[in-house]
């Protein structure tokens, strides 16, 4: 029997499963493969950066002018790209070791289009079943549920 992979993620967590039916008639068993926490996804922004205006000064170096506030340009989208492309990456790495002939992904819709579209291109041909879910906290019967 062809073995299966469902992968569940969000920014903070991720999650791989291997689903093997060696019996006909006999219900599939789901087995935890790799899991792991981000530190970087479950930070809050405000937890990032600091919100002290006044580091930069506007308009020259006399110490009379304003004090700037040195905005954080896109921080937030940079680190969920970043986050999307480590996880996409694990994937990758998840269906080469596993050799499956197809894999379900349940991503948080933030990620979901970033992670597919990091993937290697091999890896996503096999992508049998893709929801905009965050199903990382789902018991395992439910996984099974939403992919079988």
């Amino acid at each position: 029997m062809e073995k299966t992979i469902i992968i569940t993620s969000d920014l903070g967590h991720f999650k791989a499963y291997r689903i093997t039916q060696d019996i006909p008639d006999i219900s599939p068993r789901i087995t935890l493969i790799k899991s792991y926490d981000t530190f970087e996804g479950h930070v809050k922004y405000g937890e990032r950066v600091s919100d002290a205006a006044g580091r930069f000064r506007r308009g020259g170096v006399e110490s009379d002018t304003a004090m700037g506030s040195g905005e954080p340009h896109n921080t937030a989208l940079e680190v969920k790209k970043r986050l999307a492309k480590k996880i996409a990456a694990d994937i990758d790495s998840v269906i080469h070791s596993e050799k499956c002939e197809k894999w379900c992904l349940a991503a948080s819709e933030k990620i979901n289009r970033n992670i597919i579209e990091n993937l290697n291109p091999d890896v996503k041909a096999r992508l049998d079943k893709n929801l905009n879910a965050d199903l990382v906290k789902a018991d395992q019967s439910e996984l099974l549920s939403h992919f079988m």
